[in-house]
């Protein structure tokens, strides 16, 4: 439960994001770059109440960003470069008040920006 900060960039971690990774509640700040981790990133991200920062850049995380990314009211920087991610950019992310760094290139996005994205300040 005191787990603030998991730092794991540049190993050799793969497979894929465990959806109990909605279980660390009082982690800020989760650093998973550099690995070979694959599949989607889980719904139960949403459930990370007091996360500030996710740093995803670097791996194989494929299929599209879920839209319950916009239930983490707290996150100032999703960084999701150098990815697989396709489809669309969920509208959700919009809704994100404390977001400040939103890195989603090197993707495969084949949608517009939404409108909800063009309000952040």
């Amino acid at each position: 439960e005191n787990l603030v900060l998991l730092h794991l960039a540049n190993n050799s971690i793969s497979g894929t994001i465990p959806t109990e990774i909605g279980m660390m509640k009082s982690t800020n700040l989760l650093i998973l770059d550099m690995n070979t981790i694959s599949g989607t990133i889980p719904t139960e991200i949403g459930m990370m109440e007091h996360h500030e920062h996710l740093f995803l850049l670097k791996n194989y995380i494929n299929g599209t960003v879920p839209t319950e990314i916009g239930l983490i009211e707290t996150l100032a920087g999703l960084f999701l470069s150098n990815n697989s991610i396709n489809d669309t950019i969920p509208t959700e992310i919009g809704l994100i008040e404390s977001l400040q760094f939103l890195f989603l290139n090197d993707n495969f996005l084949n949608s517009t920006i939404p409108t909800e994205v063009g309000l952040l300040s």
